[in-house]
């Protein structure tokens, strides 16, 4: 089959782990760049493509069987539409995909309707360690799993600059910690567990400088006993070289032993009542971002599209996770544990 014509809107800071990506994927040709600014767009030239400084000059002017949407939340459902509009077959959102649940649900249903493939890039799940996490559940080698914390240590929140130099719309977001940064650890906590049937969430702000909260604990409870913790302060630090590979360190306990997740993007194994440990995943220099997650998923998505399968991580299935991250927001404002789904869902 020919590559996949691939067209990105958006070239800020992130998006340059999206560019380098698609210049690697083997199913794919990126062929042009979008950016209302024209010095931002001016990158496409790096990468062999066509700059444009509209999403609908591109759409209108190249034949692109995938748009890649790396822009901040607010624009994502006018960006979508206007791909629908288009009939581009298939779109790749960044999360947290729209603004809100309800915004991102009518979004889906339009492309739904329209046929084009949605697809959401969650792509947390996609790096290694938590690929090897869970290949080693699958394996058994814990037994009963009683319990997965993850605690979120950036050290990138502090201060009336922070975030400015990379993505400053962070400081405006209403709702931050969770709908920006801890939906990943949602996403990972159901992709090694399942959906969680209870959630208690505390959360706060400690950086005055933001709109939202940055900090805060979030407690899912699973229907065999299970419990996973999210336990995120932007303004702590953890032991890492770069503290935005990992962003923090986890922990896998059970009848078997535990799993421990380090900043180093190392995994170790340690059977119960054992001493040593056992290194699973050892740490490298990892190209891109987060353990090349980007292109981890990028290669995901493009094989199952290839293959004529929908991915994971369709618009449909993400819907889930932003009912459970308002059933969050929920819990926090009413300071109690809350079922998941909420009774009548």
């Amino acid at each position: 089959m020919r590559p996949f014509k691939t067209a990105c809107l958006g070239a800020g800071y992130f998006a340059q782990f999206h560019l380098e990506a698609w210049v690697r994927t083997q199913q794919a040709e990126l062929i042009a760049i979008a950016d209302q600014d024209p010095e931002k767009a001016g990158k496409a030239g790096a990468f062999g493509a066509s700059a444009f400084t509209s999403l609908e000059d591109m759409l209108a002017t190249c034949e692109i069987d995938i748009l890649d949407i790396i822009v901040p939340p607010a624009q994502h459902a006018a960006a979508i539409q206007t791909a629908i509009d288009h009939k581009i077959p298939h779109v790749i959102c960044q999360k947290p995909f729209c603004g809100t649940l309800a915004q991102a649900t009518e979004i889906t249903a339009r492309a739904e309707a329209a046929g084009t493939t949605l697809i959401v890039h969650e792509n947390f799940r996609f790096q290694p360690w938590f690929q090897t996490l869970k290949d080693q559940l699958e394996t058994g080698i814990l037994g009963d799993i009683y319990q997965m914390r993850f605690t979120l240590r950036p050290n990138d929140g502090r201060g009336p600059d922070a975030y400015l130099s990379r993505q400053p719309y962070f400081q405006k977001m209403p709702r931050f910690l969770v709908h920006e940064t801890a939906i990943h650890f949602l996403d990972v906590f159901t992709y090694l567990f399942g959906p969680p049937e209870e959630v208690y969430a505390d959360l706060s702000q400690r950086n005055p400088a933001l709109s939202g909260e940055d900090s805060g604990h979030i407690l899912l409870g699973f229907k065999d006993g299970k419990r996973a913790l999210f336990d995120g302060n932007r303004l702590a630090d953890h032991i890492a070289e770069n503290h935005r590979l990992t962003m923090g360190d986890g922990l896998i306990e059970g009848s078997g032993g535990a799993l421990r997740l380090n900043g180093f993007g190392e995994v170790f194994y340690r059977a119960n009542g054992a001493v040593e440990e056992i290194c699973l995943l050892a740490r490298r220099d990892w190209p891109g971002f987060g353990g090349d997650c980007v292109f981890n998923l990028i290669s995901y998505v493009t094989d199952c599209l290839q293959a004529g399968k929908m991915p994971v991580n369709n618009a449909r299935e993400y819907l889930a996770l932003l009912a459970l991250e308002e059933q969050v927001y929920n819990s926090a404002e009413q300071g109690k544990k809350l079922p998941f789904p909420p009774p009548g869902e």
